[in-house]
Parts: C-alpha cells; sequence; structure tokens
C-alpha cells in the first residue's frame, strides 16, 4: 500500500465520520437527511482540520450484526458515502460494521472510495456478536471479480474481540499480511478509546516488514507524538469530538491539535515531511 500515492503523505492521519442510526436500527430517528447534515459537518471539520483522509462507519447502529447488514444500511451508506466525496478533497474509506467486508468494497467499488477497513480478515474472534470468522478467501475473490483495486486496511486481534486460541502477535501480523492479503493493518487497544501499547505497535511494525502499520483506536493529542514512533499512519475519532465524548459531534479545534500533535512527532523522528493540502469543494 503506497501512502504517499493515496493520501499525499507518508504518515496519513484518518478521521473517522460515525454515521447517526442508519434505517433498519434500533436507535433510527427516521430522517437521512439528518444523518447526511451530521456526517456532511464532521466530513468538513475533519478535512478544514489538516486530516489525510476520511473514513465512514455506521458506528451508532450498535447492536451490530456479525455478517451482511441490511440492504438500507448499504443503500444509505452508499448515497452518503458518494455526498461526502463531492464535499472533501480527500480520500475516502467505508467500514460496515461489524464485519461486512464485502458490502464496505462493493460501496467502495461504486464510488470510487480509495479503502476499506476489516474487523477481522484472518482467524476468528469471540465478540460480543458471537464468533466471527475471517473473510479474506470471499473477500479477495470479490475484489477481483470486481475489478477493483480498493486497499484494505485489517485489524489484527480486532478491539472488542479475544482470539480464539492464543496467537502471537507477530504471527498474527504475518499471517493477515501473508495469507490474508491485507494491503495495511491495524492495531488498536482493547476497546474503542484504548490504545494500543508501544511495545506492541513496535512488535507489529517489525512483523509486518514494510506493509503499512495504523494505530487503530485511543489516539489523542498527547499520546499520539510517541506512538507515532512506531506506526505509519492514525484512525482516530473520539480525541476529535466534543468534549472528547463519542457521542458528540467533530470539533475543528481538536482536530487542528491533533494534527499539529501528529505532525510535531514525524517530524522529530524523521526529516520534515509536508503536511497535505486540504481543499473543501463548495456545495
Amino acid at each position: 500500500m503506497n501512502l504517499q500515492q493515496i493520501f499525499k503523505t507518508p504518515n496519513p492521519i484518518i478521521g473517522v465520520v460515525h454515521l447517526l442510526p442508519l434505517p433498519t436500527s434500533p436507535r433510527w430517528g427516521g430522517s437521512l437527511k439528518a444523518v447526511i447534515d451530521r456526517a456532511e459537518q464532521e466530513a468538513t471539520a475533519l478535512a478544514s482540520g489538516g486530516v489525510d483522509g476520511v473514513i465512514v462507519e455506521n458506528f451508532f447502529d450498535a447492536p451490530f450484526t456479525k455478517n451482511q447488514v441490511d440492504p438500507a444500511v448499504v443503500s444509505a451508506m452508499t448515497l452518503i458515502v458518494g455526498r461526502l466525496m463531492n464535499l472533501v478533497t480527500l480520500p475516502v474509506g467505508i467500514n460496515v460494521l461489524r464485519n461486512d467486508a464485502q458490502s464496505a468494497i462493493a460501496i467502495a467499488s461504486c464510488v470510487r472510495a480509495q479503502f476499506i477497513r476489516v474487523n477481522v480478515l484472518t482467524g476468528v474472534m469471540a465478540t460480543d456478536q458471537g464468533l466471527i470468522e475471517g473473510q479474506a478467501y470471499e473477500l479477495l475473490r470479490y475484489r477481483r471479480e470486481l475489478g477493483s483495486d480498493v486497499q484494505i486496511l485489517a485489524d489484527v486481534l480486532v478491539k472488542h474481540g479475544r482470539p480464539l486460541g492464543s496467537p502471537n502477535l507477530t504471527t498474527a501480523v504475518q499471517e493477515t499480511i501473508e495469507r490474508g492479503l491485507a494491503d495495511g493493518v491495524i492495531l488498536s487497544g482493547w476497546a474503542t478509546g484504548s490504545p494500543p501499547s508501544l511495545e506492541d505497535l513496535e512488535l507489529a511494525s517489525a512483523a509486518a516488514n514494510g506493509t503499512p502499520v495504523f494505530i487503530g483506536s485511543g489516539a489523542n493529542w498527547e499520546n499520539i507524538p510517541t506512538l507515532m514512533q512506531a506506526a505509519d499512519g492514525v484512525i482516530v475519532s473520539s480525541s476529535l469530538k466534543r468534549r472528547g465524548r463519542i457521542e458528540q459531534p467533530i470539533d475543528p479545534i481538536r482536530v487542528s491539535q491533533f494534527v499539529e500533535a501528529v505532525r510535531r512527532g514525524v517530524n522529530t523522528t524523521a526529516s520534515p515531511k509536508p503536511m497535505s493540502s486540504v481543499k473543501l469543494h463548495s456545495k
């Protein structure tokens, strides 16, 4: 995965747009316009704050299915992602929770998004949705069938889950890349808002052997300079929300502070890297 080519920087910051509940969700509010308006506000705040990419998740659809989501969710996400791609000139990714990777890559291929996140690409994880099995076999063949070049970022030992057995982190990273054919890997803490340890990031980066390693949770402006010493990029959401509360919308001031902390940390350990320019389309 060529980060420079996709994100215009070797150390991308990917901000998350958490969609309000979608149709068929238990908390669906009945107005798709409200969902779109909130998503557009958050994408705009992320872009203006200086992130290098955006990923869209159906985060507030909990409780999640472990397999395929309802067609209404796919339809809504396709519409919303298409709107966001016309709003901001940033690479856009998709994560269809909990693990509907085929719907994610179908949406991405149709709207020409650049990447997806897959929570369980290989192995088996025990989660609050039950046992989730990796989808590498089906997903990689489906990507080829679609003629798609959408990149696959895969979690390793994903948060909110426990592996069956006791896989070594090094082995899990290697198998996700070498046998699951992930284009990049993501390392998180045990839950949303919990960061991975620097030691685990160092182990993952060594095992990845040049494949990009992303921080997938728990990054904030205080810990990110340290964590980025052992990672190529970061996916961030909670710490960018107003007052750091997950249910709140994105705070553009917090975005700018986080971006500044990342650049400062990266520049202390490597040669200076230019910040990617961000432009907003008029609506």
